[in-house]
């Protein structure tokens, strides 16, 4: 990946998407439309709620966004599960921006408060992750807490977010 970087746009993540950011066999992105944000404003190894590393990302809200046409006909709304999904991507990222190789996979998620909901007329999202713990021998597992945010407004709290990097064929990256 050469020099480390603390910043990332849309590209950079259509690129990671496609095995191009951190390599054939590592952590990916989802492509469109299950890519969940349009870049990363901030990623540090330090610092974040508890000194084990923080990330931040950012979603350009648009009515023409694919879910809301079909969740919910006449009553748009972003499902939960794809700000949950949301987090999940972020941490996966995390983990092989590190240099920490395998497949990311969500393990799971210890709780999920959601006050509020994402609709058509939110114009920005922010997503945050930061991390409790990241095992870095041969498990490969980031612990994190993540949060997402609606025009300014912390809607959704998530704890323990667990995603994990395999080889290849193993039972959780088959």
């Amino acid at each position: 990946m050469g020099e480390r970087r603390f910043t990332f746009e849309y590209e950079d993540l259509l690129a990671c998407g496609r095995e191009e950011l951190f390599g054939p066999g590592n952590a990916q992105l989802p492509l469109p439309p299950m890519l969940m944000f349009d870049r990363i404003s901030e990623i540090f190894e330090d610092g974040g709620a508890y000194g084990k590393g923080y990330m931040r990302a950012e979603l350009a809200v648009k009515p023409s966004l694919w879910f809301f046409d079909c969740h919910f006909k006449g009553d748009p709304v972003m499902p939960g599960c794809l700000g949950l999904d949301s987090l999940w991507q972020m941490c996966g990222f995390f983990l092989a921006w590190l240099g920490l190789p395998g497949r990311g996979r969500a393990l799971g998620v210890g709780e999920v408060k959601f006050a509020d909901q994402v609709l058509p007329s939110v114009k920005k999202v922010v997503y945050g992750v930061d991390f409790r713990r990241v095992f870095k021998g041969k498990l490969v597992l980031g612990i994190a807490d993540g949060w997402l945010e609606a025009d300014g407004r912390r809607i959704y709290e998530a704890k323990d977010l667990r995603v994990g990097l395999f080889k290849p064929g193993t039972p959780a990256a088959a």
